[in-house]
């Protein structure tokens, strides 16, 4: 009989998605062979003509080069519209979680471990009756809980998602702690067993912070502002170590500016956009690369000329309707999910989560 688990969390962008590229590498070095399933997907995307499947699933199948059919790995999508369609009784969740069951019974059938990606925290699709608990429960799996870092604020978080296991009869095999300071190490790993202890849960992990993980690339933000790329197509996965907002005059911001920055202007500042492709000229020219990106903000749109010169030094640039303040508090409370295309990152990923998980008792 094949082992398993689900994987669950106490919220969206805690990690859960890194976590599962980590753990599934760490799993298929213990086993022969792993299968995964996301039962119950919300962001999709069509890898197929006609098919569509949870973003994670495509991640995960391609990077891993599973052969386990798209269907099965994502039976079931919850896309904008579908919650109304099920109250109006045009679905129901007996049929969905029939599917769930069906497909999972499949991959589980051909490999020796499961692993199982939820969706949000652990009551996310409860308004279609196929919370994580009730979906985990009916494929009679554990739940691992990943929670993001701290003492008091993550047990809590936790104890509110361990009750509706526990409502279920859903057994939480242990709790990872995600994005770990380094600072807060020693103490979160001496003080939160203690805390797990009452309820006899291990603590299987504590995931050290990564700022590369957490920094968004260039593809980032023009899929986040629904921007595509006026040029620098093959500079799209561009990380960039600082932004900087353009307030001040020309001479401050020639002064200042510095390699691999993101830089937000407005359009009423030609002058500035002018700067920077002179700035990406000079490098070029003595064979380096500036290595900046660019964000125009406001109603203007750049002119064909500018974006000409723009491509002419493959400046990755996107223009946002929204003024540059606003353009960038959006981008200061905005969380990047990993793409299957950022392998940099997702291989950093796969590297610091397998090396800080307790497989032995995570299986």
């Amino acid at each position: 009989m094949s082992r398993g688990i689900f994987i669950g969390a106490t919220g969206q962008n805690v990690g859960k998605t890194t976590l599962c590229l980590g753990i599934f590498a760490g799993l298929r070095k213990r086993f022969g062979s792993v299968g995964f399933i996301k039962p119950v997907g919300q962001q999709h995307v069509e890898v197929e003509e006609g098919i569509k499947v949870d973003k994670d699933v495509d991640l995960i199948r391609r990077q891993f080069s599973l052969d386990s059919s798209w269907r099965d790995m994502s039976p079931v999508l919850i896309p904008r519209g579908f919650t109304r369609r099920f109250l109006d009784g045009e679905t129901n969740s007996e049929a969905l979680l029939k599917d769930i069951q069906n497909s999972f019974e499949t991959i589980r059938s051909k490999h020796e471990f499961t692993l199982v990606e939820g969706t949000g925290h652990t009551g996310v699709g409860s308004i279609v009756d196929l919370n994580n608990a009730k979906v985990a429960k009916a494929l009679n799996m554990d739940m691992v809980i990943i929670a993001s870092a701290g003492l008091g604020s993550s047990f809590d978080e936790i104890a509110l998602n361990k009750t509706l296991c526990d409502h279920y009869g859903v057994k939480v095999r242990g709790v990872i702690l995600n994005r770990v300071q380094e600072d807060k190490r020693s103490m979160v790993q001496n003080y939160f067993p203690k805390a797990l202890k009452a309820w006899g849960i291990p603590l299987l992990g504590c995931i050290p912070f990564n700022n590369f993980l957490s920094t968004p690339c260039m593809s980032d933000f023009a899929t986040y502002f629904k921007s595509p790329l006026l040029s620098g197509e093959r500079w799209k996965l561009r990380h960039f170590r600082h932004t900087r907002l353009v307030a001040g005059s020309l001479e401050i911001f020639e002064n200042e500016v510095a390699p691999n920055e993101l830089v937000i202007t407005p359009g009423s500042r030609p002058e500035i956009v002018q700067a920077l492709i002179n700035k990406h000229m000079s490098y070029k020219k003595s064979g380096g690369d500036f290595e900046g990106g660019l964000i125009i903000t406001g109603p203007r749109t750049p002119s064909a000329e500018l974006i000409a010169q723009l491509q002419s030094v493959d400046l990755p640039t996107i223009h946002v309707s929204t003024v540059s303040y606003e353009t960038m508090r959006e981008i200061t409370h905005f969380t990047a999910k990993i793409q299957k295309e950022d392998l940099s990152k997702v291989n950093q990923a796969i590297e610091l989560v397998e090396a800080h998980i307790d497989f032995d008792l995570l299986c």
